[in-house]
Parts: structure tokens; sequence; C-alpha cells
């Protein structure tokens, strides 16, 4: 059952299946984390083991995440509305930054059981069925981890895939309560309150690390490479298009990205034509990224003499300066004097000079073997491309 529904996910990533596969998710996760919450509460109260009984608790934590999970899912899974035009996709962030913020939770009220059991440590009683349980447990989060990966990676869910984590963390901390079990079973040695002690450092860590990457999903972050690679890769496809500057992508969720871009075009172009090649270029990337983007049309006047006269000029000056400047939308006004040369341009990141510093050293170098003029520069640092 599991294999059918990644399957038909991967043809597809419509939201209607994304969410089935969320809930199916969240429900599995329900299930096996209630039992293991249980089974281990029972040995841990039954051992007075606090290590057990902090990891039985984090099961519990995991079982109000797949709770939240099948809520987020559903949630995120409701079409667009008027008051959220972008639909409610990011609604699965929400959910997966309360998930981090309940096991980070989890963490810390245990990290206080673990040093009170530090300062006054007490055997634990130990018996086979200790051991049975923690090995199950361990085989079972296995499963749990590989599950959630597999699923997170067939609707590229983050949420599922910072559960997948969260279960493969559960593995070390498991094992890190059967450790101690044999030690003071062979050795007498109570080490139960320091292993207790250094499962709730990790729960509080892995709870931070998953509420600061949620954080950044909300706030919005750079699009990965591969998906504005593939943009570039379509813009590519067009060779009457002169170039293509300025992109921006927006999330709002895995099935609700939006982008602008500006394209620049030979201003002879008719308006016709050059509307007609932009929306040519909108409805491919539509149709084979699922991206909604919007084109704006810069006219470039290549026949224009000024532009022929200052253009190539203007450019060796920035390689000079350095290889990776790039200008665009260049403008001259011959009507002052001097005159006026406006452009954007494109500063790598590596490339530390201050917007006030870097104009006034493309100034200073171009009027070394070119006619007075003023530079009105607007300076690209966050776009994309």
């Amino acid at each position: 059952m599991l294999t059918t529904i990644i399957t038909k996910v991967k043809r597809t990533f419509k939201t209607s299946e994304r969410t089935a596969v969320g809930i199916v998710a969240g429900i599995m996760g329900l299930l096996t984390n209630l039992a293991l919450f249980l089974a281990k509460l029972f040995i841990g109260t039954l051992s007075g083991s606090v290590s057990i009984t902090a990891d039985a608790m984090n099961n519990l934590s995991d079982t109000a995440s797949s709770i939240i999970t099948l809520a987020g899912f559903k949630v995120a899974g409701k079409p667009a509305d008027k008051d959220h035009p972008y639909g409610h996709e990011r609604f699965e962030y929400v959910s997966g930054f309360v998930i981090s913020i309940l096991v980070t939770y989890v963490g810390i009220r245990f990290l206080d059981s673990s040093f009170v059991k530090i300062l006054d440590p007490s055997s634990v009683q130990l018996s086979s069925i200790v051991y049975i349980v923690l090995i199950l447990s361990i085989l079972t989060k296995i499963w749990q981890g590989l599950m959630y990966r597999k699923l997170g990676g067939a609707i590229q869910s983050n949420t599922l895939k910072a559960t997948a984590q969260d279960s493969l963390n559960d593995v070390y901390t498991t094992i890190a309560v059967l450790f101690s079990a044999i030690i003071e079973w062979l050795t007498g040695w109570r080490i139960d309150g320091y292993v207790g002690f250094l499962i709730a450092l990790y729960i509080i860590y892995t709870g931070v690390k998953m509420i600061k990457e949620f954080i950044d999903e909300l706030m919005g972050v750079r699009a990965p490479d591969d998906e504005i690679g593939a943009i570039r890769a379509h813009l590519d496809k067009f060779p009457d298009i002169i170039g293509y500057h300025d992109l921006l992508i927006h999330s709002y969720g895995p099935n609700s990205v939006f982008a602008s871009v500006h394209i620049e075009v030979n201003q002879d172009w008719s308006l016709a034509h050059a509307h007609e090649v932009i929306d040519t270029i909108e409805q491919e990337v539509k149709s084979n990224l699922e991206v909604d983007l919007v084109c704006h049309v810069d006219p470039y006047p290549l026949d224009d003499q000024n532009f022929k006269r200052v253009a190539p000029k203007l450019k060796q000056t920035l390689r000079e300066i350095h290889p990776q400047l790039r200008l665009h939308d260049l403008r001259i006004d011959t009507h002052t004097v001097p005159e006026v040369i406006y452009f954007d341009l494109v500063v790598p990141e590596e490339l530390r000079l201050k917007n006030e510093e870097l104009q006034a050293l493309i100034t200073e170098n171009y009027l070394k073997d070119n006619k007075a003029a003023t530079m009105s520069i607007t300076f690209d640092r966050t776009y994309l491309l």
C-alpha cells in the first residue's frame, strides 16, 4: 500500500494527493508512536529508569507531532479562497514549527528530571521485557524514519523530512538508553541519570534546529539552485530574446510557487510580437515546472548609436573592476550636459565594495578614456539572476 501511494504521488504533485499522503503518514506515525509511548512508559515505571521514561515522553511528543501533522496537511490541502489567494500550503510549515517547539519543550522538561536523578541516583530494576521493548522500539523507529523519508521525498515535504530525521534521532536515543541498561546490569554503575541528561540535550538540540528551519520557511528563503537552474534552462530556449535578469521566486508552499523575471528584447519589436514571445515563455514554465511566472519586458535600443557607443566601453570598464559585474537596462540621456548614463548593476556577493565606493570607481575608470558623463546606477544585490 505504501509503495503504491509513493508511485502515484511521484507521477503528479496535485494538492489532494499530497494531502492524502500526509494524512497516511500522520496516522501511521500516530499509531506507532502511541504504542511505543505506552510500552516504554510501562517498563520505565516498572524499572524506575528516568532515561527510559524520558524516551517514552519523547515518543509521546512524537504522538502529538503526528496529530499536528494530520491537522497540518488537512489545512494545507484546502484550496485558495478570498482571504488566502495563494492557498493554505504554508500551514504545513506552521504545523512543523509547532512540532519543533513541542520537541524542544519535552527536552527541557527531561533535562530537569535527569539532573534530579544524577543528584539522587537509584538502582534501575532490569528484566528481559526491558530489553525486548527497547530493541523492538529501535526497529520500529528505523522503519518509521525510512517511511517518513520516502513519503517526504515523494511529495517534497520538509515537514515529513524533519519528522523522518526526528524518528532516526530517536533510534540513537533509544540505543543510548539500552546501553545505559546494559552497563548497569554488567557493572552496577548507576549512569541512568547521565544518559537521560544527554538524551535531553540531544532532544533540545534537534528541536532548536527544527525551529530555525521552519522559521526560515515561514520568513522565506532563497529558492534551491536546481529550481533556479530549471527556470534559467527554459529561458535559454528562446534565442530571440537578448537576455534576462532580476529573477524573484516566491514560495507559498511546495505546489504554490510564483516568480517574476525581466526579459530583454529588441525595442524594434512590435508590442504584439513581444507579448506573444513573453506569453509563450510564461506558459512553458507553467506547464513544465508548475511555476506561475510573470515576465516584465525591457526594450533594448540595439540600433541606437549612443547605445552602441557607450555599452561596449562601459562593459569593458566593469570587467576590469570585476569579471562578474553585469549591467542591464542601459539608457543614455544626451539632452543634459554632461550626458547621464542610467543602468542597473548586478553585484556579485564576493565584491565587498559599498555602493558609493563602487559607483565612484566605475565613474573614475570610465571617464579616463571617454567623454564626460554622470553615472546613475541602481544596484542589484538581492536578485537571483
